[in-house]
């Protein structure tokens, strides 16, 4: 009898181990299951984002508002970009979206800027002003090779 309860004992601890390891890979990992129906999307075109990744993070005023979901090539050879934004966050149609660098380390993310308008995006939408990347190894080329 004391056999099968220090088992059963040895089972319910290895159960709630996974279960917590699985709890904290999902948290880590920034994969969300409950939030997909919280966000809604919008799409930038840039004439080069330098660097940004798919999942790098948006921004606005310095709070993350949202995830760069999608980069793609369009047909005017123009870097398109859909991000993902928190559903109780409202981006105006005149708002400025913009290329950043965080930190010494170079992540880059988008950083909008709102407008004066009182029109806002809905899903799907596009930000129309954007302001690309600064490429600082163009600029250091440019530089020492005399082309500034």
């Amino acid at each position: 009898m004391k056999k099968i309860n220090l088992e059963l004992i040895v089972g319910l601890f290895m159960i709630v181990g996974f279960i917590t390891f699985a709890f904290i890979s999902v948290k880590f990992g920034e994969f969300s299951i409950f939030s997909q129906g919280q966000n809604y999307s919008i799409k930038a075109e840039f004439d080069g984002i330098s660097g940004l990744k798919r999942g790098a993070n948006v921004s606005m005023s310095g709070v993350i508002i949202g995830k760069v979901s999608k980069i793609d090539l369009n047909s005017d050879d123009m870097a398109q970009i859909v991000m993902d934004i928190t559903k109780d966050v409202k981006v105006t149609d005149d708002a400025i979206a913009s290329v950043k660098t965080q930190g010494i380390i170079g992540d880059k993310y988008i950083r909008i800027s709102q407008g004066g308008s009182d029109e806002l995006l809905n899903n799907g939408d596009s930000i129309t002003e954007t302001e690309s990347a600064i490429d600082l190894e163009e600029m250091v080329s440019k530089y020492i090779f005399g082309d500034v």
